[in-house]
């Protein structure tokens, strides 16, 4: 074997302890995490932190990229990130100790530093990356001294330690650190879910219902249905893990420029008495044409009543809620107390409680707002303030304090890419402008007229509205675009702008290939 073999190997056997190292550090911290502090898994806090301080660009490049699935690709790239920075600490503190158990030391800072910024921080949440970065150094310590001890002759033959005892380490680390990261994973979601509670939760009957009236949804395979089903309800927030409220334990306070600070308990609330409400939710994300807008019939109570508890003082503007995990959201405060407009604390969705990814066990549901102002999740706090003293998570990050939805349509069917048999054949779709309804949409083939579309009965003007032109489709590609107009008489503003800072605009215009 030659020496640059030789040392090609070790490095490789280096990187290979540092990795193993890495592994103990994480499973370390997730299981004193368990035992002390379950929000301070350092995975997790270095991930929160990631996208609270990650530029508005790439944000918005993962939403698009990646959707509801842009959590599991931060995970993954933190996985990978931690697998790299582990093996360059092992082949480091191969070559020149302590340089690697310097590495793992910087890695249990950065852990530190994310986690005590956390909403969730309590006394004790430093210690699970203190003593796994303890553990990982003596593992890191204890493989790269047996590393060192093991050398190969020109005659192939093994001096000093035997390589089954590097192994065998290896192994017995590697192997721990998987059992023990993923049981404490397991355990810590498993006896901190509130699933079983939430399905055994039994919400009052609604003192008033929505009435669906006949014709609001029509019959045309592909077109979204008039009720975006739960599990297909997108979901865009902050959180790099759902949080888990126990309905029991949670409160809501109410205070900032009110006559009178108010602490509720999810009784309280339910006691105050629940009605329905059919309201479409709009991403500000939502690009011309995307999907991350839905509607849904929600159960809950209004916003109104329970300011009026407090007594909000005179020079207020602004509401800003706070979600458990620190998120927070700025909403107009006109918009919470207007008595014609159903801004909601939503605790059930479609028939059901809350789901946990959509704000259980309390959220805020707004009509007209994009979501990153009006719609927080996992609801704790409600502060009466001012937009000129208080600013929400997403201001500072280049978008604007006070966002009203912009009103759009979109084209369900036919979908660009899956081509269509020439013939009679309609095309559908939403349109929503919540708060002022939808009066008429217009659909274009090529450069042609634009066409009436045929609406489905709204159910009101907070929710979309489903529509339809039927077209004799002739063989090749054609371009079809559509438009709404407003109950205002507005028309859909064909000039594009981006996602920042208030939403999107522009037609939408879909190729569409027919055979």
């Amino acid at each position: 074997m030659t020496r640059r073999s030789d040392h090609a190997k070790n490095l490789s056997l280096a990187a290979l302890a540092g990795v193993v190292s890495g592994a103990v550090f994480l499973a370390t911290s997730e299981l004193i995490a368990l035992l002390v502090a379950r929000d301070a898994s350092p995975i997790l806090a270095v991930g929160s932190f990631v996208i609270d301080v990650v530029p508005q660009p790439f944000k918005e490049f993962a939403i698009e990229t990646f959707g509801e699935y842009d959590k599991i690709a931060l995970l993954a790239g933190l996985g990978l990130a931690v697998v790299i920075a582990s093996a360059i600490g092992g082949m480091l503190q191969f070559l020149r100790p302590p340089l690697g158990v310097v590495i793992v030391g910087i890695a249990g800072a950065l852990s530190i530093a994310a986690i005590v910024t956390r909403a969730a921080v309590t006394p004790l949440s430093f210690l699970p990356p203190v003593v796994g970065a303890v553990a990982a150094s003596v593992v890191l310590v204890l493989l790269t001294r047996r590393l060192r001890a093991w050398r190969v002759d020109d005659d192939g033959e093994q001096k000093g330690v035997d390589r089954r005892g590097f192994f065998t380490l290896v192994g017995v680390a590697g192997a721990s650190a998987v059992i023990v990261g993923i049981t404490a994973r397991a355990v810590s979601i498993a006896t901190s879910s509130v699933e079983a509670v939430r399905r055994a939760l039994t919400l009052p009957a609604a003192r008033s219902t929505v009435t669906v009236p006949t014709g609001a949804e029509l019959d045309i395979p592909g077109v979204s249905s008039l009720f975006t089903p739960n599990d297909e309800f997108y979901r865009v927030d902050t959180a790099l893990t759902v949080p888990t409220i126990d309905p029991n334990s949670w409160r809501l306070v109410i205070d900032g420029m009110v006559d009178e600070r108010v602490e509720l308990t999810f009784d309280d609330l339910l006691a105050m008495g629940l009605d329905e409400y059919a309201i479409t939710l709009t991403c500000v994300s939502n690009e011309v044409g995307g999907d991350l807008v839905g509607n849904a019939m929600w159960l809950g109570v209004p916003v109104r009543d329970i300011l009026r508890l407090a007594r909000p003082q005179a020079d207020a503007d602004m509401v800003l809620s706070r979600s458990t995990d620190g998120y927070t959201a700025s909403t107009p405060l006109e918009s919470l107390t207007d008595d014609g407009l159903d801004a909601i604390l939503a605790v059930g969705m479609n028939g059901e409680p809350l789901p946990l990814e959509h704000g259980f066990p309390v959220r805020m549901v707004v009509p007209g707002l994009y979501g990153y102002v009006s719609a927080t999740k996992w609801l704790t706090q409600l502060t009466v303030t001012t937009f000129a003293q208080d600013e929400a998570y997403w201001t500072p990050r280049g978008y604007s304090a006070r966002a009203p939805i912009k009103f759009s349509s979109r084209v369900d069917t036919p979908t660009s890419g899956t081509p269509i048999e020439a013939g009679r054949t309609p095309i559908a779709g939403v349109a929503w402008a919540q708060t002022l309804g939808i009066e008429r949409v217009e659909v274009r083939i090529d450069d042609g007229e634009w066409m009436p579309a045929t609406l489905s009965t709204p159910l009101n003007d907070d929710t979309w509205v489903q529509w339809f032109v039927d077209w004799d489709a002739t063989p090749g590609t054609h371009y079809v675009a559509v438009r709404a107009v407003n109950k205002d008489g507005e028309l859909q503003t064909e000039e594009r702008a981006p996602i920042a800072p208030d939403g999107s605009s522009g037609w939408q215009r879909s190729l569409v290939t027919v055979r």
